[in-house]
């Protein structure tokens, strides 16, 4: 009787697709405790000063080890304990195992620095048409004019395509699923940005009905793997005061994260607003976009409120480079190129590692006890 029994066990592991052997979504009191232990965390959305885009920062002829293990010192310096990183499927496709061997030497890096990274799988925002190879150069005065997006259009508009990115989930998922130097994965940025103020007329007619459709089955590509990391998906428009406004993208992405992630670039009682909204799912709550200070979202009126609700803090940009972010977003229709925006709209740093403002670092220092 047990030799049936082991027979039947072995013959179930073998045929049972992956999705269906699964962890589950961790519960509320797992993702509280997980995040008990972390300390409150504080960090950037982070791309080197050398790299435009996610496929320059980590492809091999451009990796920049030397910039990274500089610019993760300066944030180990001002009390930064983590850090938002952009990964992309195509780097995947590309040189798997290169990949893997850039992520864990980033992460070597990282760790020297007391540095857990939060890395993001998927991205909806800015150029759907990403290329691997040679990164165009900055468009001169334009935020953000080489970032792209991962999967590009021309993949989620094609099914076909969906088992290679399954192929790159699962892999970088189960490559680094039990490695406690990563703090978290982000399974997809902004799932349904249209990009309406800069790359809109290339979008597809139909991408909130796709994103709708492959965002649960990232979660549970990513869940297959069985990381000991939590996964999250952050909201960042519309309302999400009551279940009855949210979408039914904003649906997935509350109710399949471990732990609740947003973006909020707003004023502090807006920001403070969200975050009152958020805590009805008795769960960690972490700001994954935030600091743009023309439009109101600093450090000085909104980090302070993120310690004192609990909730943890990546700002948008580290170190001004090839991204440009300290330009704002109306660079798209009139670009900085005769003269330099009033205030930097991102960033903490300049180049040389001097502080944009030195209140802020201070700030920050002293909000983290460094």
């Amino acid at each position: 009787m047990k030799r049936i029994f082991l027979i039947a066990l072995v013959s179930y592991y073998l045929v049972c697709p992956m999705s269906s052997l699964a962890s589950e979504q961790w519960s509320a009191q797992q993702a509280n405790n997980w995040y008990q232990k972390q300390g409150w965390l504080v960090g950037s959305n982070y791309n080197p000063a050398s790299a435009i885009n996610q496929l320059e920062m980590w492809q091999a002829e451009t990796f920049d080890a030397p910039e990274i293990e500089k610019e993760l010192g300066w944030a180990e310096a001002i009390g930064m304990n983590t850090m938002r990183v952009f990964l992309h499927d195509l780097l995947w496709k590309q040189d798997a195992e290169g990949c893997k061997k850039r992520i864990n030497e980033f992460l070597s890096i990282a760790a020297r620095h007391k540095i857990h990274p939060l890395f993001v799988l998927f991205d909806s925002c800015w150029d759907p048409h990403p290329q691997l190879g040679p990164q165009h150069p900055p468009v001169p005065g334009v935020h953000n004019s080489g970032w792209v997006q991962s999967p590009g259009a021309q993949a989620l508009h094609n099914p076909n395509e969906y088992p290679r990115l399954k192929e790159y989930v699962t892999g970088v998922v189960g490559t680094f699923a039990k490695d406690d130097r990563i703090l978290g994965w982000d399974v997809w940025n902004e799932p349904n940005n249209r990009n309406d103020s800069s790359y809109g007329k290339l979008e597809p007619e139909n991408k909130e009905k796709l994103v709708a459709t492959l965002l649960p089955q990232v979660f549970a590509w990513a869940r297959s793997a069985n990381p000991t990391q939590p996964l999250t998906s952050g909201v960042w428009d519309g309302e999400w005061s009551s279940p009855e406004k949210l979408t039914a993208i904003q649906r997935v992405q509350l109710e399949d994260s471990d732990i609740i992630s947003f973006h909020n670039y707003g004023w502090p009682e807006d920001f403070e607003q969200r975050v009152t909204w958020l805590e009805r799912y008795k769960r960690p709550i972490i700001c994954t976009e935030y600091m743009a200070r023309g439009v109101g979202s600093t450090f000085d009126t909104v980090l302070p409120i993120g310690k004192q609700r609990n909730v943890g803090m990546f700002n948008w940009g580290f170190v001004v480079g090839k991204t440009q972010t300290n330009l704002p977003w109306d660079s798209w229709q009139r670009p900085y190129v005769l003269q330099a925006p009033p205030v930097w709209f991102h960033e903490v740093f300049y180049a040389d590692g001097k502080p944009y403002r030195q209140r802020e670092v201070q700030l920050i220092r002293q909000l983290t006890n460094k």
